[in-house]
């Protein structure tokens, strides 16, 4: 098969199917300590924001991973690094397990947020070289990994939480990260052709001088904008499960109300995926960022059982487009080459938001007594979001429609 077939073939269709296994096991680390932040607050005897702590520094993990990670792979590939990420998530739950202390175990959540890293950008730029015309809904299906393992772990480890506790969670997760990683990333080992890879800068080159904007420009607008759209984001992801503990529902519910949400994140990247391919990345991002701003007005008049299941099943299906939109505008804007690194760049950007976000929402909550004002916070910065998008999208229609990857 030579370098112009291979795009969109049988090939990167079942390299996408092991990209979303290897998302759904690696991408476990981010949702773990959400899972277990009630039981980590009664443990340690800890307010709300010090338990929102372990997150913090899990993203914060997350967000450098994405970058550094993301600059190894354009070098040396996605198999190397996702091997060498699995190592290091299982021996920080491991020793995580064994924690004396909120900080030795918040110091250890950032090696699980790095090493969880590999299983989202990275991933996520990889998979988006083997696809030129369905690039929007491949790039949509492997981001949906990070998703599916927020729906499925969360309620997977819930009655392992409850009859053996954190720890004994924490120390399954070590040894199922390691042994259903490797096999997979042992599948990935082959690399895009030269020819498809110099195509596709062709392409991005273009769009870049169409829509008058340098790599540097757009890039720090998609920083701005993918921290004021993840603080906002973070709030219900975030606190969901805890703030169903305050209304006397219990952590199963929130749990469950969680898994429910991320399933309609799921189903919102797949649309948001074909809605792409058609319309391309900016506007894409755009219709899902102001789709979560009206769905996070709706958490601030209702507190019953029934109406926040409802409410976040509306959030998850309005907001599960954002973040694969990134990567998309990246691929659509700069160079092929050097994929990992900007798209593990803005990455980085959308996670320290989430990160920033979850502390934010903590502290707040705090001060207040309630979380009415965090979801203002949220609108707010969502709302910043929009501006900075309505306006890339108003600067890049000057220059017409971008360009897509011939068939």
């Amino acid at each position: 098969m030579d370098s112009t077939e291979i795009l969109d073939s049988r090939y990167s269709w079942g390299r996408l199917a092991a990209t979303l296994a290897v998302g759904v096991l690696g991408s476990v680390g981010i949702w773990s300590i959400i899972t277990i932040m009630p039981a980590v607050q009664a443990e340690f005897g800890i307010d709300r924001a010090g338990a929102s702590f372990p997150y913090t520094l899990t993203m914060l993990g997350f967000a450098l991973g994405n970058l550094l990670i993301g600059r190894a792979v354009d070098r040396f590939g996605i198999t190397s690094a996702l091997i060498g990420a699995s190592l290091l998530i299982g021996a920080a739950y491991g020793l995580a397990a064994l924690s004396p202390s909120l900080g030795v175990l918040s110091a250890l959540q950032f090696f699980v947020g790095l090493g969880a890293a590999a299983s989202f950008g990275p991933l996520i730029a990889d998979i988006s070289h083997w696809f030129g015309k369905r690039r929007g809904i491949a790039i949509a299906v492997a981001a949906s990994g990070n998703y599916l393992a927020g729906a499925i772990w969360p309620v997977l480890l819930s009655g392992v939480l409850e009859q053996q506790g954190w720890r004994a969670v924490y120390f399954y997760l070590a040894v199922i990260v390691v042994v259903g990683v490797f096999p997979l990333a042992l599948m990935l080992r082959r690399r895009v052709p030269a020819a498809a890879t110099a195509r596709a800068n062709a392409v991005s080159q273009a769009n870049a001088v169409r829509a008058k904007m340098s790599p540097r420009f757009l890039q720090g607008l998609l920083v701005l904008a993918g921290l004021g759209c993840c603080v906002a984001m973070s709030m219900p992801q975030v606190h969901l499960v805890s703030m169903c503990v305050d209304l006397g529902f219990g952590p199963a519910v929130g749990t469950q109300m969680l898994s429910v949400m991320l399933m309609g994140g799921v189903a919102s990247r797949l649309v948001s995926g074909f809605i792409a391919d058609r319309l391309g990345g900016v506007r894409t991002l755009l219709i899902g960022s102001t789709l979560q701003c009206l769905a996070l007005f709706l958490y601030l008049p209702f507190d019953g059982m029934v109406s926040l299941y409802v409410v976040s099943l509306i959030f998850g299906l309005s907001q599960g487009g954002i973040v694969p939109s990134y990567a998309l505008i990246v691929r659509e804007y700069l160079p092929a080459k050097e994929a990992g690194a900007r798209v593990g760049f803005v990455i980085m950007a959308t996670i320290i938001g989430m990160a920033l976000g979850g502390w934010m929402s903590g502290w707040i909550y705090d001060v207040t007594g309630s979380y009415h004002m965090a979801f203002l916070n949220g609108i707010a910065w969502n709302l910043m979001n929009m501006a900075i998008m309505l306006g890339l999208l108003l600067r890049s229609r000057q220059g017409g429609r971008p360009v897509a990857i011939p068939a």
